[in-house]
């Protein structure tokens, strides 16, 4: 309708004379030169009759076209102030001279100027081109072309490099086991249905960021050998109107014709966010809205979906809404965790096998898992790859323990700043400070002992840093939570005795012990006068009252300070009595800047405590996969 109305309003006969004239000015394009006044125009042309016409545009500009032989020429042009005063000065003009109102001159008014003229000529040729290319596709219509895909099938292809396979996939046997049994299903579906079973019509993996749910998808479709159809959540976001909606039942239908299939939703948090809160009613939330139920629909509607599996992705389980999760549609919720040190070894000798060693994989990843609590599998691979990259940019040709130690310092305390200005008191008080915090380790019994401290700055404003391998127990008791108190207080605590004076460097310690503490009065139950009550502080919450009153908030308030002030004097006791072995740990890391547990061994000794169950420390130190072996010889070695 648009270029039917161009075409209209361009080429009507009833405006052919006006619109040749405008034409004529567009491809002429005759500048306004020659500028002269009203009463020149009068004089010159007017009066001897030499005008033919004039064109008046919006800027007030008047054009005068004389006679010629073949019709008209600009000559001239002259401004006026506005149009009304113009024509009676014109009209009047002409009555002076005695013209006959039949014989007046022409005036068009041009109200089209040369670059809307070029706009609009642009945008008809482009609206043409855009008609052409919808005439051009075969068998696809409007609705055709914004729907898009609704999925990527992933077909089984043995020949396929970049395939995984569960082989592939560590550190989490167990979601790895119900993953298995989707596979089994599909691959042999009568087996279960002679007993009357019915494969699950959901998956959803579960975990924190970078535990492997993507990966666990990939390798279903590797392992499963039907046809695989992978999508974002994000994918069904567009801005579009009912593009959501369309790609889900799309998506669905493709899985049936195929069928037995596996849909794998990757983030499906983007579209399955619990309905009516937040966002009020605008149109994206109601458009995802939108999405979401037909998805419920689709999964469990009156719909078929036989031989349809739906595997989904997230790790923001909370945010779902609850007509997504519940069975017969979500049966299983996976849970991918992250790794304990069985699982980390797991992971590190799958990723050690794809670099060029010193010595055997086996022979690092035990020790290599001891060094790294808490990472997941994307932290694992980010150290191997870190150490090969500290290797090659050293010019060796293997990666040691040395490239994997400097590379797990990487990512927990940040890039190296070796050459950060710092004075020498300052050089010294965080010297003391490590030191403490090393010595009241090692001579306490329910900490965990150091493996290595530095005081090379490191991030944006870390001046020290110390590093330790802890037992990943399960449960802590109240006499390891106040050792570790003591220990993370003795940094100031060392400060304060062997300096005299007490700086800034400790508030990190101050915010770990703050929250240590609280957590044992108010969550744990380990205080008396508080008793057997427990308030976890949720995250993510908005709730403006506390679960309880202001007086057993300042029980609470007045139990943390006390039992902190009690660690803290324990310590001051702890640094007094070793403050000689401090000053030297202090003055050795002055003097080499880092210190391994070899170096506090000689200064030290062996540390006074028995214990006859695998630390990781011996896991690191030994690299021992038998059990009964490593415990053996650390009961041999104490």
């Amino acid at each position: 309708m648009l270029g039917l109305s161009l075409l209209y309003r361009y080429f009507d006969p009833l405006k052919q004379k006006q619109n040749k004239i405008i034409f004529h000015e567009f491809f002429k394009l005759p500048k306004q030169k020659n500028k002269i006044s009203f009463q020149e125009f009068r004089n010159k042309f007017l009066e001897p009759g030499l005008v033919h016409h004039i064109v008046v545009n919006k800027k007030n500009v008047a054009k005068v076209y004389v006679k010629n032989d073949s019709g008209a020429k600009y000559q001239c042009c002259f401004k006026f102030g506005s149009v009304d005063s113009f024509e009676l000065r014109l009209e009047e003009a002409q009555k002076v001279l005695g013209i006959h109102p039949q014989d007046f001159v022409p005036v068009i008014y041009s109200s089209l100027e040369t670059k809307d003229f070029l706009f609009k000529i642009m945008f008809f040729i482009f609206f043409l081109h855009l008609v052409a290319n919808l005439v051009a596709i075969k068998g696809k219509g409007i609705s055709e072309l914004l729907n898009m895909n609704g999925g990527r099938v992933i077909q089984g292809n043995q020949n396929d490099n970049n395939k995984v396979y569960f082989k592939d996939v560590a550190g989490c046997d167990e979601a790895k086991q119900e993953i298995m049994d989707f596979v089994h299903f599909l691959r042999n579906p009568q087996k279960y249905e002679k007993l009357g079973a019915k494969i699950p019509k959901g998956a959803l993996l579960v975990g924190p960021p970078g535990t492997g749910k993507t990966l666990l998808a990939k390798a279903t479709a590797g392992e499963s050998g039907v046809p695989f159809l992978s999508i974002s959540g994000s994918d069904f976001v567009e801005m579009f109107v009912g593009v959501g909606a369309s790609r889900v039942r799309k998506l669905f239908d493709e899985a049936r014709k195929c069928a037995p299939s596996i849909i794998f939703i990757d983030e499906i948090d983007a579209i399955g966010r619990s309905r009516g809160g937040g966002g009020g009613h605008s149109r994206s939330n109601e458009e995802r809205e939108n999405t979401l139920n037909q998805l419920l629909v689709e999964m469990d509607g009156f719909g078929t979906t036989a031989g349809v599996v739906v595997m989904a992705g997230t790790n923001r389980v909370d945010v779902l809404d609850k007509a997504l999760l519940r069975p017969g549609r979500f049966d299983r919720h996976i849970i991918v965790d992250k790794p304990d040190i069985k699982g980390r070894d797991q992971i590190f000798r799958i990723y050690l096998k794809r670099i060029k060693l010193d010595h055997e994989p086996l022979y690092y990843s035990q020790r290599l898992a001891s060094l790294t609590p808490g990472f997941v599998g994307a932290d694992i691979a980010n150290v191997c790859n870190e150490a090969a990259l500290i290797a090659a940019r050293t010019e060796e040709s293997h990666v040691t323990m040395d490239h994997f130690e400097a590379a797990i310092d990487r990512i927990i305390g940040g890039l190296e700043k070796k050459n950060k200005v710092i004075s020498k008191l300052q050089r010294r008080t965080v010297a003391y400070h490590e030191a403490g915090h090393a010595v009241a380790g090692w001579f306490l019994e329910h900490t965990e002992p150091l493996l290595k401290v530095t005081i090379i700055p490191r991030g944006t404003a870390a001046l020290g840093f110390a590093q330790y391998v802890p037992n990943e127990n399960l449960l802590m008791t109240k006499e390891q939570l106040y050792d570790r108190t003591c220990m993370i207080l003795a940094g100031r605590a060392a400060e304060k005795v062997l300096i005299g004076t007490i700086s800034t460097g400790a508030q990190d310690d101050l915010e770990k012990v703050t929250k240590i503490t609280y957590a044992q009065v108010a969550v744990y139950g380990f205080s008396e006068k508080v008793g057997l009550l427990s308030f976890p502080q949720k995250e993510d919450s908005y709730e403006a009252s506390k679960p309880y009153s202001s007086k057993t908030g300042a029980i609470i308030d007045s139990e943390v300070r006390e039992w902190v002030n009690k660690a803290y004097e324990h310590t001051i006791k702890l640094i007094e009595e070793h403050k000689e072995k401090v000053a030297e740990i202090a003055e050795l890391l002055l003097e080499k800047e880092v210190l391994h547990q070899d170096d506090l061994l000689q200064v030290l000794g062996a540390r006074p405590f028995k214990c006859a169950e695998v630390t990781n420390y011996d896991r690191y130190k030994l690299g021992f996969h038998d059990e009964e072996k490593a415990v053996e010889t650390t009961v041999d070695r104490d």
